[in-house]
């Protein structure tokens, strides 16, 4: 290789890190969104006591966080297209500071709500735009890597809040629990000072010159003008786009897919787990710190099979990971359901632990890097932040409607009731995603959306 050559390989080499190094800094995003999702699920056991809490209005302190991420999701969309990635990442990045400090100050159940509902203003802005920021910076064979990183941000968080948890079970401080959020979005705001800004929406606003500086960052020289030709090739087919053309042929096959995705991943019941693990291992016979001591470990397995999936889905692909590994959390669901109805209940405590890690461990290796991901990936440039916010929205709402309805369905139906009902919903979203996923490894996002609209599943 000649000395240019090599200083150019260089460059690129650096330009990986550079790019990691952004990916990392945005996905804190994520680390709050799992941390402030997360770290309610034990600190409810001391507020509930605290503020004197009925079930209902247990459901209603954690359900408050996702109104606001479904009106974060919904207004999301067009900020970012309209204001840029970088510029709302820094405006979240704050809001979660506000939050997380309102939060542990709250002296009673209302300014908790309200401070949770502008938590949920902030992880349901950032649930769009983190993904979407990732992608757009990201070279094609490490984008799944990198927008995947995303995902294991959220379970490192939701583990760091179940170890805090465990930290201050015995003293039961749950301001504590909640105040902590603040350090990480303050490192998020500082570290997003110097990150450039989506080459994507650059072109998109007519700054060219800007979109190709961005990407020599990351690119070679001659990368950097072949995928500045294929996004202005595109673009150039492209109009303007409204909400009201989600629906229209050309992206109803992306947006069906990107609301079916997110619909599959809270269908099969994950935020059950996730905001009431305590609260189920409690009812089976476990004391508070046992419970939240058992939820770590699911906390960990979740984050551990999430670095796995990472490392291999730009190996094996979408596909086979999303489809296999939902298959297996459906299995896992019936057999959960089945545990209640052993003759005894003695040690069920222990064996609903292991059932909840299995689950984890699939959920982690499939939907939960399918969900951002394919909503990074699927939608033309121009509206992949309207667009992305279908299935966003999606999620925030079916994740409300479950967190207000766990402890009253267990009530209703009973827990092998409930789990029966997420595992025929999983089978019936598996079966969707089967006929109509697409495999995206490995291609740029143009080609990815002229294969849907082609009704092909891709190569």
């Amino acid at each position: 290789m000649s000395t240019p050559q090599l200083h150019r390989a260089a460059g690129v080499r650096g330009g990986r890190g550079t790019v990691a190094g952004a990916a990392a800094v945005a996905a804190l995003g994520g680390l709050l969104f799992g941390y402030d999702t997360g770290v309610i699920s034990a600190a409810l056991l001391y507020i509930s006591k605290v503020f004197a809490l009925s079930e209902a209005v247990q459901q209603w302190v954690v359900a408050s966080l996702l109104l606001g991420a479904i009106v974060g999701a919904l207004g999301g969309g067009a900020v970012v297209d309209r204001l840029g990635r970088k510029r709302t990442l820094l405006a979240v990045s704050a809001v979660f500071t506000v939050a997380a400090l309102l939060s542990a100050l709250a002296p009673n159940t209302e300014l908790l709500v309200v401070a949770r509902v502008l938590l949920g203003l902030a992880i349901g802005t950032s649930s769009l735009v983190v993904p979407t920021y990732i992608a757009e910076i990201a070279p094609p064979a490490v984008r799944g890597r990198l927008v995947s990183l995303n995902q294991l941000m959220i379970t490192i968080g939701i583990f760091v809040s179940y170890l805090v948890g465990y930290a201050y079970a015995d003293s039961g401080n749950w301001r504590m629990m909640l105040g902590l959020a603040a350090v990480p979005s303050i490192a998020m705001f500082l570290g997003l000072l110097k990150l450039v800004e989506s080459p994507r929406w650059l072109l998109a606003r007519g700054r060219r010159e800007e979109a190709r500086a961005a990407l020599l960052l990351t690119r070679t020289p001659e990368e950097a003008e072949a995928e500045l030709a294929e996004i202005s090739e595109t673009m150039r087919e492209e109009q303007r786009f409204s909400y009201r053309d989600l629906f229209r042929p050309r992206l109803r096959p992306a947006v069906l897919l990107g609301i079916a995705v997110a619909a599959t991943n809270q269908l099969v019941g994950v935020n059950a787990v996730i905001y009431y693990a305590p609260t189920i291992l409690k009812q089976a016979g476990l004391g508070d710190s046992a419970s939240i001591l058992s939820s770590v470990g699911i906390g960990a397995t979740n984050m551990i099979f999430t670095v796995i999936a990472l490392l291999l889905i730009d190996k094996v692909g979408r596909r086979p990971l999303l489809i296999g590994g939902t298959s297996v959390v459906i299995v896992v669901l019936f057999g959960l359901g089945g545990l209640y109805l052993l003759p005894s209940t003695h040690g069920l405590g222990g064996l609903l632990t292991i059932g909840l890690m299995l689950y984890e461990a699939a959920f982690a290796a499939s939907l939960g890097l399918a969900i951002w991901l394919v909503n990074s990936e699927v939608f033309p440039t121009a509206v992949r932040g309207k667009a992305a916010s279908a299935g966003t929205v999606t999620h925030w709402a079916l994740d409300f409607l479950i967190s207000v309805s766990v402890l009253t369905l267990i009530q209703m139906f009973t827990p092998t009731g409930l789990f029966w009902i997420y595992g025929v919903l999983g089978i019936l979203g598996v079966v969707y995603l089967h006929r109509n996923l697409p495999e995206t490894k490995g291609r740029s996002l143009e080609d990815i959306e002229k294969s849907l609209r082609g009704g092909r599943k891709g190569e």
